[in-house]
């Protein structure tokens, strides 16, 4: 018998309420595109669409070689509890008090600790996993590098509030349910889960406005602002509109995109990338 070139399942994730078709109607391409990379000689792929939260089981035991999370991870299963206090902040802020920063810290171990135990029963002895989390180098967790962009949203709403459009008590009541950890953070929550080795733990940096290479002020002027504020709106967009309702949402984008252009043209603005590897000890 001849070689066989090995063949590939790959598994698609996403809540429920994700838009799979669109995903699906994509793989022609993409396929395309692979092919044209690695010659037809890799084997074929097969695809599938796995519905549910990643913060339970979603594959049977040992069934998996390689588990793949870009941008995900960053995001929590629920806005922590007890934050009541966290009035005029949407999120972790300079302004925050300590009991806010600790409440989202314990709900970022819980999750991602749930998070490794699921994917350390699907994967196989010596399995992979590659994350890559929006995060933060500094240890202080309301640090401007991963609050920044949310302070100046919440700037937003504030303005608004004091204006009569928006309900003081309905801001108040409204915080985004994110964590954006640091690589210590990271390795504490592998090391104490214990299922996994890791083997590299890089930072890198990503521009606000990706599209812009070199750091030119007036060039947050003519698309910088409009492009992070659409960004910015795909993620944020649900959140509001479940909180607030549909009446207000394009006022606060349209300011939105004034304030970040204008952030953007007086100062260097990025997100900071934490991407871990790992791989499944002999237990």
């Amino acid at each position: 018998m001849g070689n066989h070139s090995p063949e590939f399942q790959i598994f698609l994730n996403d809540l429920p309420g994700n838009d799979f078709n669109t995903i699906f109607r994509s793989l022609p391409r993409f396929q395309g595109k692979l092919t044209e990379q690695m010659g037809s000689g890799y084997g074929p792929c097969f695809f599938s669409g796995v519905p549910g939260s990643f913060y339970g089981r979603l594959f049977a035991t040992k069934s998996l070689h390689f588990v793949h999370s870009s941008y995900s991870l960053q995001w929590l299963s629920q806005v922590p509890e007890g934050i009541e206090n966290n009035k005029s902040n949407i999120y972790m802020a300079s302004t925050s008090p300590p009991s806010v920063l600790q409440a989202y810290y314990e709900q970022f171990r819980r999750d991602f600790s749930l998070f490794l135990k699921c994917r350390s029963e699907e994967l196989v002895t010596g399995g992979r996993m590659v994350l890559t989390i929006l995060g933060r180098k500094s240890e202080d967790p309301s640090s401007k590098e991963c609050c920044y962009i949310w302070e100046l949203l919440a700037m937003v709403l504030n303005e608004m509030v004091s204006e009569g459009l928006i309900e003081e008590k309905k801001l108040d009541s409204f915080n985004i349910p994110q964590y954006t950890p640091s690589p210590a953070e990271i390795k504490s929550e592998v090391e104490i889960e214990g299922s996994f080795g890791i083997d590299r733990l890089e930072i890198s940096k990503v521009h606000w406005n990706a599209y812009d290479n070199e750091f030119c002020p007036s060039n947050a002027f003519k698309d910088g602002g409009y492009n992070v504020a659409q960004c910015m709106r795909a993620v944020a967009e649900p959140l509001l509109l479940s909180h607030f309702g549909v009446a207000i949402i394009d006022e606060v984008f349209c300011r939105y995109r004034k304030i970040l252009a204008d952030k953007m043209s007086k100062e260097r603005t990025e997100f900071i990338n934490v991407t871990v590897a790992m791989t499944k000890k002999k237990l």
